[in-house]
């Protein structure tokens, strides 16, 4: 009989602390972004890609690509793991 610690960790939980870490990076660079009038919102989780969808002053912005190539770093940092970001146009899908 497996132990508690020893029990495989259902793929329900492992996509939910996924999209716990991979949105908690966005956050710690949101409060940037909108200092500039900009934002950028997690949209969906599929394998290896995140997609994101900027907003306001982001979405023309020629630093988008940094800004992007910075959130994906940090991500990677965060999850251990490699990310491609994607940014999605239109209206975010609701996660839950």
């Amino acid at each position: 009989m497996l132990t508690e610690m020893e029990q495989p960790i259902q793929p329900a939980t492992r996509d939910n602390e996924r999209w716990q870490i991979i949105q908690a990076a966005i956050d710690e660079v949101r409060p940037a972004l909108r200092r500039d009038g900009g934002d950028c919102e997690l949209v969906e989780i599929n394998g290896n890609k995140v997609m994101v969808r900027l907003s306001g002053a982001c979405i023309f912005c020629k630093l988008a690509g940094a800004t992007l190539e910075g959130i994906q770093a940090r991500i990677i940092d965060r999850l251990g793991e490699f990310v491609r970001l994607v940014p999605v146009p239109g209206a975010a899908k609701a996660r839950h």
